[in-house]
């Protein structure tokens, strides 16, 4: 990794030009190669003198003059990462991953809020957004033991298993990262609970999309390559033969990263892509925390299981507090929740949906429910 600094100059006129879509990270290489020692010039004239000759697209150089100057948009990218209490990092900067930072097509620059940690090593933990009826409750276990084990929890902060391995690292004071497929002030409802937990933990959060950059259907397997680029190692917990932690694969793959996947029942659908990776040779068989650890060259014994406490979540309703102390281990019946919250059947339901979404109770036979 290149840890030297970037002229300011080129700090800004890279920045304005990651913020014009259009322009990703292989292009502007060539346009960094294209304008050499020349961007102190090229800051402050107006683009329209200049960009006939930069190598991108017609539509990027319409948007470039569009744009006035790259002065201009600099500026206003970083007020509005200001305002969003983002921090700006370069390829280059020591914050930046040095992981993520070895790989070809890394982003040039990113946008993180949270806590710049100690170098270690880092296990991308993902699954599918649907896994089956109480995995939630084990994918969260198997999280706390593996940041229990010293090493750094990264995923996607999506819902289902990304959230529950976020929560899991949180439960016993380990580090976690997310890398979202938004820009970070454009959060969906359940990361806006999320993201506070994550910063309040000493954890951070990333996405290389500039502010007001809403998640789309291309931003999240794009996304998915700086989760296996970031880590040392990516273990699928759960995924479908289809499911987009199969991007995460992709990208470990191209990247040299180990994959690891967790097996599961012949008949749980949402273990089809798991099971496909092992059998294929595409992965190597995960039975427990410890070959998580060890393939990330960490040879400790993980902590027993259930030891921590899941937390609560900034953001959470009154009503889903007020249900959630109420639940612990062992199932209990709607009616007696209702009961004991104070809470009209629409209030307790509508609590306890809320709090299936924020990956902190699960649903069992016969109308019960307990905390994941």
């Amino acid at each position: 990794m290149d840890t030297h600094p970037l002229p300011s100059a080129e700090r800004d006129a890279l920045l304005a030009l990651w913020a014009v879509p259009g322009i990703g990270s292989i292009g502007l290489g060539g346009m960094r190669r294209w304008a050499a020692g020349r961007w102190a010039d090229l800051l402050d004239t107006p683009a329209r003198d200049w960009v006939d000759g930069l190598p991108a697209s017609d539509l990027v150089r319409a948007r470039l003059r569009a744009a006035g100057s790259l002065r201009a948009v600099a500026d206003e990218v970083r007020e509005r990462a200001a305002r969003g209490q983002m921090t700006v990092l370069h390829r280059e900067d020591p914050g930046y991953p040095e992981r993520l930072a070895e790989v070809r097509d890394a982003p040039p620059v990113l946008f993180m809020r949270g806590t710049v940690s100690r170098p270690r090593r880092r296990v991308a933990l993902v699954g599918t957004r649907h896994p089956e009826q109480g995995f939630l409750r084990t994918a969260r276990a198997f999280a706390a033991a593996v940041a229990g084990g010293g090493a750094g929890v990264v995923s996607g902060a999506a819902a289902g298993v990304d959230r529950a391995c976020h929560l899991g690292a949180l439960d016993v004071g380990g580090e976690t990262w997310a890398f979202l497929g938004s820009a970070l002030d454009q959060v969906d409802s359940g990361q806006a609970r999320l993201v506070p937990a994550i910063l309040d933990g000493g954890g951070a959060v990333f996405s290389e999309l500039p502010p007001g950059i809403r998640a789309s259907k291309q931003t999240f397997p794009r996304r998915n390559r700086l989760i296996s680029g970031a880590s040392d190692a990516v273990l699928v917990l759960r995924a479908g033969e289809r499911s987009g932690a199969m991007h995460t694969v992709a990208a470990a793959r191209v990247q040299g990263r180990p994959i690891l996947a967790c097996p599961g029942e012949l008949s749980a659908t949402a273990a089809r892509g798991c099971n496909l990776l092992v059998a294929r040779g595409l992965a190597r068989l995960c039975i427990g925390p410890e070959d998580a650890l060890r393939a990330v060259g960490l040879h400790r014994t993980p902590p027993p299981p259930g030891d921590a406490e899941p937390r609560t979540m900034p953001g959470m309703s009154s009503a889903a507090a007020r249900v959630y102390a109420l639940l612990g281990r062992e199932p209990r019946p709607v009616e007696e929740l209702e009961e004991g919250s104070g809470l009209d059947p629409g209030g307790a339901v509508s609590a306890l949906c809320e709090l299936e979404l924020l990956g902190l109770a699960t649903q069992v036979p016969g109308r019960r429910y307990q905390r994941v």
